[in-house]
This record gives C-alpha cells, sequence and structure tokens, in this order.
C-alpha cells in the first residue's frame, strides 16, 4: 500500500511540469515523410491549419485549409492531412525524404497556435508504434513509474 501511495505520489508530480512533444516528425515504410501535430482543437470553432517548413530564412507552405492561402505548387498532389483523434492533424508528404535539406524546421499552425521542431535529416526515424511511443512524455512518465514500481 505503502509502495503504491509513493508510486502515485512520484506520478502526480511529474505529471504537473509535463511538456510534451506536440510535433512529431518521421518517415513511414514507403517513405513518406509524416508530420503529427498535436495541437487542442478550440471549442465550437472550424479550425484551420498550416503544415509548412523552413530551412535557412525560406519557409515553404507544403499545406493549408486556410481560406485565401495557397500551398507551393511543388507540394500541390503529394501531401494530405488526416484528422487525428482526439485532437490533432497527421500530414503525410509523398516523393521528398531523398530531397530533404539537412537541417529542417517542421511547423504547424491550429487556429493561430504554431508549434515548431528543428530535426537534422539523419535524425529522422522510421514511423513505428515504438518510435512515436518513444517521442511522446507519457511514454517516460510510465517508464519512469514502473521503474520505480519494480525498484522499490
Amino acid at each position: 500500500m505503502l509502495k503504491s501511495l509513493f508510486v502515485y505520489g512520484v506520478l502526480g508530480v511529474l505529471l504537473i511540469p509535463a511538456q510534451c512533444d506536440r510535433i512529431t516528425v518521421c518517415v513511414e515504410d514507403d517513405d513518406d515523410l509524416r508530420v503529427d501535430c498535436l495541437i487542442d482543437p478550440i471549442p465550437n470553432k472550424i479550425n484551420t491549419y498550416e503544415f509548412s517548413w523552413s530551412s535557412g530564412s525560406k519557409e515553404s507552405l507544403i499545406f493549408t485549409n486556410v481560406s485565401g492561402s495557397a500551398a507551393e505548387a511543388q507540394f500541390k498532389d503529394k501531401s494530405y492531412v488526416t484528422e487525428l483523434e482526439p485532437h490533432g492533424y497527421r500530414l503525410t508528404l509523398s516523393g521528398f525524404t531523398a530531397t530533404l535539406p539537412h537541417n529542417t524546421t517542421y511547423i504547424c499552425k491550429v487556429s493561430g497556435v504554431a508549434i515548431a521542431v528543428t530535426m537534422e535529416k539523419d535524425q529522422l526515424v522510421k514511423c513505428s508504434a515504438v518510435s512515436v511511443f518513444l517521442q511522446s512524455c507519457s511514454s517516460w512518465i510510465v517508464c519512469l513509474m514502473l521503474v520505480l514500481y519494480t525498484h522499490i
């Protein structure tokens, strides 16, 4: 009983300051680039989204549903976005992993809230349940909790 209280107490303390990676980038088995953007939607509002990347000082718009904006022509038939449950959006981009710049910043904006992550080309991992699990903050908390629980 005391052991469980200690573990739950530690978990509670760790959850308060936890900052999850709300954007993840990986390469699918067919070499498509995948960007998951996990921003909470604004209730009772149609959410707008934009996906872009930048290398150096140039930002390129890959996909958007914002009225009056358009993706660059090179991405038109090579990208699509799906909605994630319970919240967020996933960009899938075909045919660009071989030509990615060495250092790229991936940016997503949902209803005006922007998040970004900068990755080097050789840091991109294959998309799998394990790699996505390891990129999320909750996985580290669960692992820590299991380690603490088994060693107490």
